[in-house]
């Protein structure tokens, strides 16, 4: 059985298109077999993209686990000003990503092939995820532990989970590794997190 967070590269194509209107503007993206949430985007995300608000003070933002590249190109689109890394272990997402933000005119973004933080080799001010939670707790916690190493003082990590998935636990680890966790908003089951690095 294939999964979103891994490659797998004798999938057949599906390739479809989906149209999103989210923060008073409406984007187009292309979707195929083998990424998450290929029919529309999830609750989850949608949810944290809305709930998302970046500082002024914030140049460098990272969407980690990006997917066809909702998140990042949303957050790209809304603050023109920033610099937006969109990564993710699927290669098929990745190339998604990358013709979604061409397709939405969003040029301040940079999208590679990463597992987890691997290839994260610089600071950054905001990291935003859903994480891919059918990765299992360790490759989670290895993400929130990444993301706070890669955070510059001062920085924010944003994260979208459903309760019944894991919220508590990721409330306790996040509170761990940041000294505080806070749920900003949280509907249908899903918690919009926040954290910040001191």
């Amino acid at each position: 059985m294939s999964h979103y967070f891994q490659n797998d590269s004798n999938l057949d194509h599906q390739v479809k298109g989906i149209e999103v209107f989210i923060r008073n503007t409406s984007f187009r993206f292309q979707t195929d077999l083998g990424v998450f949430s290929k029919n529309a985007i999830d609750f989850g995300t949608r949810f944290l993209i809305e709930k998302i608000e970046i500082p002024s003070s914030a140049k460098t933002i990272i969407d980690m686990g990006c997917g066809y590249g909702p998140i990042g190109i949303v957050v790209a689109k809304t603050y023109p000003d920033t610099k937006v890394y969109l990564y993710d272990v699927n290669e098929r997402a990745v190339d998604l990503a990358r013709k979604n933000a061409v397709m939405n005119k969003v040029e301040n973004v940079v999208v590679t092939t990463s597992f987890l933080f691997e290839h994260v080799n610089m600071k950054a001010d905001v990291i935003i995820t859903n994480p891919p939670i059918r990765a299992g707790k360790m490759t989670i916690f290895r993400l929130y532990e990444d993301a706070f190493k890669t955070l510059n003082t001062g920085g924010l990590f944003y994260a979208v989970i459903q309760k019944k998935q894991g919220a508590p636990s990721t409330v306790s680890k996040l509170t761990e590794l940041f000294g505080n966790c806070e749920m900003i908003d949280r509907d249908k089951g899903y918690w919009v997190l926040l954290a910040r690095k001191s």
